[in-house]
């Protein structure tokens, strides 16, 4: 799918199928209503023709859709060719996630740490990688941090205050491919009793999309009642998770 995109702008693509309008709804951050009526979305990268024949690093792109294939919204990543040239999946990138009349409605940001990534070393600012979820006026709707942990990936998702809500686990390891073509899952855990209230999930795309494309796919589920600001965080763990697990192999390959 051919895609062209500015914030700010509608991205210019293939006619595509959008969920129907919400209403404002009081107390829900403008442009996130559709969130309020999801109990899943999918988080689509798509298919960039320079990386797939050139492997040259392109800014990312997804469309953000809910369980019917409608989409919601579309992200776009916004990173310098320096930074994505010269430190990979541990750049900092901003991500703008904009609705489907293109009006921006979410962002979510990684700064660029040096000595960011290690899981060992994650208790220190220094080097736990975070991402920041914020509207696009700067206000923090929550964070999700790189936590310590001996060789799986460790997150916790935080409110707008920096309060760990849950925990999330991953794999020691999240490839795919011929020999292993089951969907990675990483269960999100509540702080307060253990019980499992979401999960994402790295899809399985298919053996020619897993070797012959860096385009990947996840879906997150979760309670349709669960504040809308903890789903837009939820969203910004996807592309934490993204960089950390699934972009750095990209990296190496190019």
């Amino acid at each position: 799918m051919s895609v062209t995109h500015q914030p700010g702008q509608p991205p210019q693509k293939q006619e595509a199928t959008w969920m129907p309008l919400v209403d404002t709804i009081p107390g829900c951050p403008p442009g996130l209503e559709y969130l309020t009526q999801l109990d899943q979305i999918l988080i689509e990268q798509q298919v960039d023709l320079i990386e797939v024949l050139l492997s040259w690093e392109c800014n990312n792109k997804y469309r953000v859709m809910n369980s019917m294939n409608q989409q919601c919204y579309y992200a776009a990543e916004k990173t310098d060719s320096l930074m994505r040239l010269c430190c990979g999946s541990d750049r900092g990138f901003k991500i703008h996630v904009v609705d489907n009349s293109g009006k921006e409605v979410l962002r979510i940001r990684r700064d660029f740490k040096c000595c960011g990534g290690c899981c060992w070393c994650a208790d220190a600012d220094c080097a736990a990688h975070e991402v920041i979820v914020e509207t696009p006026e700067g206000e923090p709707l929550g964070y999700v941090r790189q936590l310590p942990s001996k060789w799986k990936g460790h997150y916790g998702i935080l409110d707008s205050s920096r309060n760990q809500m849950m925990e999330i686990w991953g794999p020691c390891c999240g490839c795919q491919g011929l020999c292993c073509r089951a969907d990675v899952e990483f269960p999100v855990r509540s702080m307060q009793d253990g019980n499992i209230v979401s999960k994402i999930s790295k899809q399985w795309g298919g053996v020619a999309r897993e070797l012959f494309t860096d385009s990947e796919k996840f879906s997150v589920t979760f309670p349709q009642d669960l504040d809308v600001k903890v789903k837009a965080t939820l969203m910004g763990a996807v592309f934490l998770i993204h960089f950390m697990y699934y972009e750095q192999e990209e990296s190496h390959n190019s």
